[in-house]
C-alpha cells in the first residue's frame, strides 16, 4: 500500500472554524504535516495549485481570501527539513513552458536527493488565462494534446544530459512547442521526476496510461474503484507498459476514533461543518450558475433551471451537464426528503474511511487487496494536525498487517513507489 498526504489548504474539506486549525500559508503548517507524513513513512506530500483566486458573484471566494503560496517554492523549503518524503507539486501544463518547468522540477529533484514529483493539470478557462495575458487561448479539446507534448518535451530535456554528466544539444519541433539549445540542469537522481495525473475524464485516463506514474482519482465505492482500475490499467499495454508502472491513488478522507460509533458521530459533525449553510448554497450555485442566496439551505430545491453559460462563479470547473446534475439532486432530495444542505452533504462526500483504527485499517486494506487502488492520498480536514491520529493509530496497524512499510527501504520517491528509473533516451 502507498500513502500520500494532501495539504488541506483552500478547499471545502478543510474546517477552518475548528479551534485546532492553523494557518494555511505559514511554513510551520507545511512543515508539521510533512514531518508527520514522514514519521508515518508516507510515500509523498502533495500540494494543489491555484493560479487565480476564485470569485463568487464578483467577489473573492471566502476560502481564497488568505491566498495560496506557490507550490515548488514551498517544496524546495520542505526538502531541507525532510529526508525521505516525496515532494509533489501541482503545476499547470497550459500556462507554463516546458523548458522552465523541467528546469525547476529537475532542480527540486537534485535538492531533495530524488524526491520530486509533478502533478500535471490543465486548464482552458479564460478566467485563469487572464492572469497570463492569454485568456482562453487553448481549446478544451487541445488541453491534453498540449499537456502530452509538454510532458514529452520535459522528458526530452531531462534526457539531454547523459548519465555520465555530459550535456548534449537539445531540439524539439512539435505542434505546440519549438525548443532548441542546451538544458542547464544535469540528469537528476530519479532520471525523471515522478509524473502524477489528476482527473477522471476519458482524455485524462488516456493521458495517464501513456505518460503518468501515478493517477490521483476519486471514487466513492469499492465497485467504482475496481471499474476505474480495470479501465486505466487495461490501457497500459498499448503504450508498452505493465500494470505496476502506474499507481492508482484515490483521494480519501479518514475519521478515526476509539469506536466505530464515535467515529461515525464525529464524521457526521465534520460534514455539517464542511457544508455550512453558506457552502450548501454555494455548491448549488456552482451547478445552477445563478444567484440562489434567497433560498433557505434547510428548505427545498429551487424550481428554476441552471444557467448553462453562466459566469456567476468563476475559478471552479463547472459540471459538464448542470441540467443532469440538477435533476439528480432534485430526485434524491424528493426521494429521501432531504433539504438543500442535506442533499449537498450526501452528494459531495469524498470517499471516506470512518471508524476505529482497526476498522479504518481493514477498509484501506480491502481496497488495495480488491484491486480498487494501489494506495491513497489522504485529505485531512484540519490544517496542520489532521494526520496526527492516522499516523499514530492506523499506520501501526497497517504495518502489523504487513500492508504498509515499517521503514523506508529506498531514498527516492521512485523507490518508495516501486517505479523503475526511466531508461535514458539520449
Amino acid at each position: 500500500m502507498h500513502l500520500a498526504a494532501h495539504f488541506p489548504g483552500v478547499n471545502s474539506t478543510t474546517v477552518w472554524s475548528d479551534p485546532r486549525s492553523g494557518s494555511q500559508i505559514d511554513f510551520t503548517s507545511f512543515e508539521h504535516l510533512a514531518r508527520t507524513a514522514e514519521r508515518g513513512k508516507f510515500d509523498f506530500f502533495f500540494l494543489a495549485e491555484g493560479l487565480r483566486l476564485r470569485e463568487y458573484d464578483g467577489r473573492v471566494h471566502d476560502l481564497d481570501v488568505v491566498g495560496r503560496p506557490e507550490s515548488l517554492t514551498v517544496l524546495n523549503a520542505l526538502a531541507a527539513v525532510t529526508d525521505r518524503l516525496g515532494l509533489a507539486a501541482t503545476v499547470n501544463a497550459t500556462f507554463n513552458e516546458p523548458y522552465e518547468l523541467a528546469r525547476r522540477f529537475a532542480t527540486l529533484d537534485h535538492l531533495s536527493g530524488g524526491r520530486a514529483a509533478w502533478n500535471v493539470v490543465t486548464s482552458s478557462d479564460a478566467f485563469t488565462g487572464e492572469n497570463f495575458r492569454r485568456g482562453g487561448f487553448l481549446d478544451r479539446a487541445d488541453r491534453y494534446t498540449r499537456a502530452a507534448e509538454f510532458v514529452s518535451t520535459a522528458r526530452e530535456l531531462w534526457d539531454s544530459w547523459a548519465p555520465d554528466g555530459v550535456p548534449r544539444p537539445f531540439a524539439h519541433h512539435g505542434r505546440h512547442f519549438d525548443v532548441c539549445g542546451e538544458f542547464t540542469v544535469p540528469r537528476s537522481p530519479q532520471g525523471h521526476p515522478v509524473v502524477i495525473q489528476a482527473g477522471d475524464s476519458d482524455e485524462g485516463r488516456e493521458f495517464a496510461a501513456g505518460a503518468a506514474d501515478v493517477v490521483f482519482t476519486r471514487h466513492g465505492t469499492l465497485e467504482a474503484g475496481r471499474a476505474f482500475w480495470a479501465d486505466v490499467k487495461g490501457r497500459l499495454a498499448k503504450y508498452g507498459r505493465d500494470s505496476d508502472d502506474l499507481k492508482i491513488m484515490p483521494g480519501v478522507t479518514v475519521v478515526v476514533a476509539d469506536t466505530d460509533a464515535e467515529a461515525q458521530q464525529d464524521a457526521a459533525e465534520i460534514r455539517r461543518l464542511q457544508v455550512s449553510p453558506q457552502n450548501a448554497i454555494l455548491a448549488l450555485e456552482q451547478v445552477w450558475g445563478r444567484d440562489l442566496s434567497s433560498y433557505d439551505p434547510d428548505g427545498p430545491f429551487p424550481s428554476v433551471d441552471p444557467e448553462p453559460e453562466s459566469g456567476f462563479v468563476q475559478g471552479r470547473v463547472r459540471v459538464a451537464d448542470p441540467f443532469a446534475v440538477a435533476a439528480k439532486w432534485r430526485a434524491l432530495s424528493e426521494e429521501k426528503g432531504l433539504s438543500i444542505r442535506e442533499t449537498v452533504i450526501e452528494t459531495t462526500t469524498r470517499q471516506s474511511f470512518v471508524g476505529s483504527p482497526q476498522t479504518v485499517a481493514a477498509g484501506l486494506t480491502a481496497f488495495v487487496d480488491g484491486k480498487a487502488a494501489d494506495g491513497f492520498i489522504l485529505v485531512p480536514h484540519l490544517t496542520p494536525g489532521g494526520l496526527d491520529a492516522f499516523v499514530d493509530r492506523v499506520v501501526p496497524l497497517l504495518q502489523e498487517r504487513g500492508a504498509f512499510r515499517s521503514e523506508y527501504t529506498g531514498s527516492t520517491l521512485r523507490e518508495h513507489l516501486g517505479l523503475a528509473e526511466p531508461v535514458w533516451k539520449g
